[in-house]
């Protein structure tokens, strides 16, 4: 089966338990989103929210909360879609067993677009901006954000859909100095298709025609935030996997027009006119700060009859994005390593906000004559990941050799890093890339999209064991002598508030001179953190403080540490300076008013009793 719009697909999850309706009127003020996370982190249903204050439309959320719920949608076609994806990463699977490949023939057809003539329900009628619902998600947010929306934009020198992108990117609607019902902020990143299509269009000087859909079918968002190859139209797999034509057409001034969205909102993009954007709460669980991003001039918002709005909810890992992500994993994860030679895996650890920390493993095969201990192939495919589509956002690459322990598992975080610090020299594996660009909504550089990025490679024998408690009596010297075990051979170092970079780098050289009569042995990382005890509870913690808040050129620092023909190295433990810093975004932090509002809706009897 294929749902036909969001609609059918709200009554089919509600029909098998998978979504419930909130009944009660509820704010789209910080409320909507507060519900929204309780029920996502208790693995709870889709929400359909009836009564928005404010908005005459209804809304729902968390439709991919669960990986279970997101194969239950697409039940019928992922499979197929595996498949599909295989086929094209390795097509002489098809002419070696033809037969094998038969049963996805009706799958592919369905990714060809069909352009309609006419009676599109998405024509039923218009409205305005601020008839949407207005959700805001965190205190700080410069306003309200469409956070499910699928952005379309064409190749103004090759129009058409099949050379369209279709990309999520957040839209403010209102806040900051949009003029109300006439503007809104369109926010895009690094690496997005949508970035060529406005680059062409300045280049001619035209305004670039932008379609905001939201709501359809479900495979039209995973659509939206699918790694598809430049120039390979997103309407195509929108189409392949919900098992029904991606419908279009064009409207009278000449924007596409997705016929199954429950909303569609037009608007130019002028060359080199921006407003300020956000602040907003982001995935990397920081707000990302206001910046000037391009402005979108209203022209149209339609609407289906009986339209449901869809949106998400932004925030420190794992959210609703996390199930998206490892959707997008279980369909693509076989094709990506078959885009750089001898990459077995790649993973992006969603707990460390994606971007920041990137976990690899590579083959090495330069001298299968001799009994290699050092890096060598796994170090160029490294610099190919750091140069692959959004791969290359990756900020810490760490990638160690699949000859050394096959059965190693990329998901494993504690498992992976042992291994990596088992078998890591700390005076030649680090390779640094300064002065380069990093995720726009990473704040731990030196200023927008600037920062640094670093290496850590491992292959060979291990070279220790590592420590798996503090030895009895080991001490640091103050000021960074409060202490904890995080995993084996790493620790966290509770350490005074940071200052600024000249001051620090100098307070740190100073302690490292302490500290070089301290028995290090099984001991690979420190970690300098504001609170020990929070950052070493968990593996998620762990990772999420190490490698958001820190710039591998400004932050990493060694015990004995030395610079050679250019290569920094120490022989000592590797510090990794994770304090927060004055130039960093401030964190996410939840409302308590709201929270104790969302307390009493789960409560006995109330609207979520037995979901949170």
């Amino acid at each position: 089966m294929g749902y036909s719009s969001l609609a059918e697909c709200v009554h089919d999850l509600e029909r098998h338990g998978h979504l419930i309706r909130i009944k009660q009127e509820v704010d789209p003020y910080l409320e909507m989103a507060a519900i929204h996370m309780r029920v996502y982190d208790a693995q709870g249903p889709a929400l359909l929210f009836e009564h928005i204050k404010g908005s005459p439309f209804p809304a729902v959320s968390n439709l991919f909360g669960t990986l279970a719920r997101s194969r239950f949608m697409f039940r019928d076609t992922l499979e197929k879609i595996k498949v599909l994806v295989a086929v094209k990463a390795d097509p002489m699977q098809a002419l070696r067993k033809p037969l094998s490949y038969a049963h996805v023939a009706t799958t592919a057809l369905s990714a060809l677009p069909w352009r309609k003539a006419s009676g599109a329900p998405i024509l039923h009628g218009t409205t305005r901006i601020s008839q949407l619902p207005q959700i805001v998600n965190w205190p700080m947010d410069g306003g309200p954000f469409i956070t499910m929306p699928q952005v379309y934009t064409e190749d103004v020198t090759n129009p058409g859909v099949m050379h369209a992108n279709l990309g999520m990117y957040r839209i403010q609607l209102a806040g900051n100095e949009y003029v109300p019902d006439a503007e809104a902020g369109l926010h895009y990143q690094l690496h997005r298709g949508i970035g060529v299509h406005q680059t062409k269009a300045n280049a001619l000087g035209q305004p670039l025609k932008v379609s905001i859909f939201v709501g359809g079918p479900p495979s039209h968002p995973l659509a939206a935030v699918m790694p598809l190859p430049e120039g390979l139209s997103e309407l195509t797999f929108a189409g392949a996997l919900g098992n029904r034509r991606f419908r279009y057409f064009y409207d009278a001034e000449g924007f596409c027009i997705s016929a199954d969205a429950d909303f569609v909102i037009t608007g130019m993009v002028y060359p080199q006119e921006n407003k300020p954007e956000g602040p907003f709460g982001d995935h990397l669980g920081y707000y990302s700060l206001a910046h000037p991003f391009p402005l979108m001039h209203v022209h149209q918002v339609y609407h289906r009859k009986n339209p449901i709005w869809s949106f998400t909810v932004v925030g420190r890992p794992p959210q609703e994005d996390t199930s998206f992500g490892a959707l997008i994993h279980e369909i693509t994860g076989a094709a990506i390593p078959q885009e750089i030679n001898g990459l077995h895996a790649v993973h992006a650890v969603d707990a460390a906000g994606v971007h920041p920390l990137l976990f690899a493993i590579g083959s090495e095969r330069y001298t299968p004559y001799l009994q290699a201990d050092r890096p060598q192939e796994i170090l160029t495919i490294a610099n190919q990941i750091l140069g692959k589509n959004q791969l290359s956002l990756a900020k810490y690459l760490f990638i160690t050799a699949y000859q050394d322990n096959p059965q190693l598992d990329i998901h494993d975080v504690g498992a992976f890093l042992t291994h990596v610090f088992e078998r890591i020299d700390p005076t030649r594996d680090l390779h640094f890339h300064t002065r380069t660009t990093i995720d726009t909504l990473d704040y731990s550089g030196d200023g927008l999209n600037a920062g640094s990025k670093a290496v850590f490679a491992a292959a060979g024998n291990k070279k220790r064991v590592l420590a798996a408690e503090l030895p009895g009596g080991f001490t640091l010297p103050r000021p960074f002598d409060a202490c904890k075990l995080i995993l084996p051979g790493i620790i966290a170092v509770e350490a005074p508030s940071f200052t600024d970079d000249d001051t620090e780098a100098d307070r740190i050289a100073a302690w490292c001179e302490a500290v070089m009569a301290v028995d290090f042995t099984g001991i690979m990382l420190l970690v300098l953190c504001d609170d020990a005890a929070f950052t070493s509870a968990n593996v998620n913690n762990f990772v999420w403080v190490a490698f958001t808040r820190s710039n591998p050129s400004h932050d990493i620092h060694g015990v004995n540490s030395f610079i050679k023909h250019k290569h920094w190295g120490c022989h000592g433990p590797i510090i990794i300076d994770a304090r927060k810093k004055p130039h960093h975004a401030p964190e996410l932090i939840k409302d308590p008013d709201v929270e104790k509002r969302v307390d009493a809706l789960g409560a006995k009897g109330g609207p979520l009793d037995g979901i949170i």
